[in-house]
């Protein structure tokens, strides 16, 4: 195991410790919640091999859980969890991918370091202020803003499909990223910062979907939009622990497995490949989204 991501691990391992030290904890609720471990891991392993950010996962689970009444969450508190669990499982998924890039030779990388860490600190440096601002001062109706950004979603996620069996299916990935797309980066980090706040997803999601219709190599599609959203979910969870938002029962269970699942991640995007990644990808955003447009309708 690379260095980086051990030392990594065992950080994650003595948070999570801490959790059971210091946050209130009710056994009877983690027994009826004994389900969840399994979603933790399977939402980081679709999260990191797709670089959509945890939320995509995490937040139409546990919206269709609370619509059944297995788990009793209101929206802020499925925020709040989904934030939580992120920590963990993006935190992985982004030491796997930034650590296997710089493992790579230089000479066979298919993109340089210096341009998937550039767009990692531009979308950050935008995404995240807009994403704690929002946090602090959004006094609006949110199920507005997901239905329009469920929408757009959608449509991304269409693009990806589309592109994907069309104008890209034969050319070469592109190698150096583009003046103009980090202008579009810069755009896309606003707006997703800004639903970043409100849904815990949203910056990661809008930055791999449109590197995917882009068509760049997969380590800055997925890996560089991992990074993002790890660092996002970091900052972004403080708000929810200060405000109380936190059901830690629902942490302590998902966040192992989320461990797992960004830790496996990275092998399995690249054993997809580009096309089969980029089609899943697509389909798992316009089906959760169109789940989620129903579901606030």
């Amino acid at each position: 195991m690379n260095r980086v991501v051990a030392i990594g691990g065992i950080a994650l391992a003595l948070v999570y410790a801490a959790i059971w030290v210091i946050a209130p904890i009710d056994p009877a609720l983690l027994a009826r919640l004994w389900f969840l471990p399994g979603i933790g891991m399977l939402g980081a392993t679709i999260a990191n091999t797709s670089g959509t950010g945890g939320g995509v996962v995490f937040v139409p689970v546990f919206n269709a859980l609370r619509h059944v009444g297995s788990l009793d969450l209101d929206p802020v508190q499925v925020t709040a969890a989904s934030f939580v669990i992120q920590c963990f499982g993006m935190s992985m998924g982004a030491l796997r991918w930034s650590s296997g890039m710089h493992a790579t030779p230089v000479a066979v990388r298919p993109v340089a370091t210096f341009d998937f860490w550039r767009v990692v600190m531009l979308v950050v440096a935008i995404g995240a202020p807009v994403m704690l601002t929002t946090q602090r001062l959004a006094r609006f109706d949110s199920h507005v803003v997901l239905l329009w950004f469920k929408g757009f979603s959608v449509l991304l996620g269409l693009a990806v499909i589309v592109t994907t069996w069309t104008v890209n299916r034969t050319r070469m990935p592109l190698g150096q990223v583009a003046r103009a797309d980090y202008v579009a980066l810069a755009l896309l980090a606003a707006v997703g910062g800004f639903v970043t706040a409100l849904f815990s997803v949203g910056i990661g999601e809008l930055v791999a979907l449109y590197l995917f219709i882009r068509h760049y190599p997969l380590v800055l599609c997925t890996g560089a939009a991992v990074v993002i959203s790890a660092i996002v979910v970091l900052l972004g969870a403080p708000f929810h622990i200060m405000a109380g938002n936190v059901r830690w029962e629902v942490i302590v269970l998902t966040a192992p497995g989320a461990i797992i699942g960004g830790y496996v991640a990275r092998p399995v995007a690249l054993w997809l490949g580009v096309t089969r990644m980029k089609t899943l990808d697509g389909a798992w955003i316009v089906a959760s989204g169109l789940y989620l447009i129903v579901l606030n309708v």
